[in-house]
């Protein structure tokens, strides 16, 4: 871990990044997006981060690979088992942390068409923390068996 690495930080538990820890599966940390600016988060917003630094997906290793998109699957599986969105959409975004990260964002049914599938988290369902630790408890459990971190 890189003591100057935001997302180092993060994982260690400090750092200005936020969010709501799933698991830790595979070489990957799952976590629920952090809070807005209003103090609220989009629900179902999530973000796979590598545990090592690989800034750009062709960086990974063929194991790496096979298991993010595994994990991608599964994740969205939950998302839609959990929360009925009509899509989850991802996106593999960043060009300032040296870490994989890709984004999983919920589109809820009803939400406008003409709104892009980039902005889908300013017409979800904003929660607050407890219900967001909610989510990430019961995800856990879908994901790994277990309902504490890994």
């Amino acid at each position: 871990m890189d003591n100057d690495c935001l997302i180092c930080a993060k994982h260690r538990g400090g750092g200005p990044l936020g969010g709501e820890l799933v698991a830790r599966l595979d070489g990957f940390w799952l976590w629920h997006a952090a809070v807005g600016e209003d103090g609220r988060y989009a629900l179902g917003h999530m973000i796979i981060e590598s545990d090592r630094h690989v800034p750009y997906l062709d960086d990974l290793t063929v194991q790496e690979a096979a298991d993010l998109g595994r994990i991608r699957s599964d994740v969205a599986r939950a998302l839609r088992a959990e929360l009925e969105p009509a899509f989850v959409f991802a996106a593999v975004i960043g060009q300032r942390i040296p870490h994989f990260h890709e984004h999983l964002i919920c589109r809820f049914p009803g939400t406008d068409p003409d709104i892009p599938w980039h902005a889908s988290d300013d017409a979800a369902p904003q929660a607050e923390e407890p219900e967001i630790a909610a989510l990430a408890a019961r995800l856990r459990t879908i994901l790994t068996g277990h309902s504490g971190p890994r």
